[in-house]
């Protein structure tokens, strides 16, 4: 059983990594057109920040360049890590003592507690590493979008390319 894992995590992390060279690689064709502006060409690839995100959280985010980002990742992620590890053992703790003592409510009641509080913090880590790969996502998408000041009339304008 150990070894089907084991195997299992291995082909997916080289499917990770072959996905990664295919999604990173952008179309860079221009029009044939030669009075036409150049078609516009993305400077990072949404997939490949999703790809790098999926492989180790935060690697999106560095990839495009949101650097500030990635330590907040890690943090969350590794405090919800730090209590689900903490309630797992609490919850095994108060299930043993469950056991030398059936009749005592009080340790099926923490127990029980533990066992919640232990799921709600896995549903909390995926939730976050999901939301990791949407950030990484939509971060290399905004990637081109600025936001400059008109220097005739000193408001600020939005530069917005459409890529067809």
């Amino acid at each position: 059983m150990k070894s089907l894992i084991q195997n299992t995590i291995k082909i997916a992390l080289l499917a990770a990594l072959f996905s990664l060279c295919l999604l990173a690689q952008t179309d860079s064709t221009l029009s044939n057109d030669t009075t036409s502006t150049p078609a516009f060409v993305m400077q990072k690839s949404p997939w490949g920040a999703v790809g790098r995100s999926a492989l180790l959280p935060g690697l999106g985010q560095i990839y495009n360049e949101s650097y500030w980002k990635a330590p907040v990742i890690w943090g969350i992620m590794g405090w919800f890590t730090y209590v689900w590890i903490d309630n797992n053992n609490k919850y095994n703790d108060y299930s043993e003592l469950y056991v030398q003592n059936p009749g005592n409510d009080d340790y099926k009641r923490y127990r029980d507690f533990y066992h919640d509080q232990r799921d709600e913090f896995a549903i909390y880590f995926v939730l976050t590493y999901v939301l990791n790969l949407v950030d990484a996502y939509v971060d290399a998408h905004m990637f081109d979008f600025s936001v400059e000041e008109n220097v005739y009339t000193g408001s600020k304008m939005l530069n917005v390319q459409f890529r067809f």
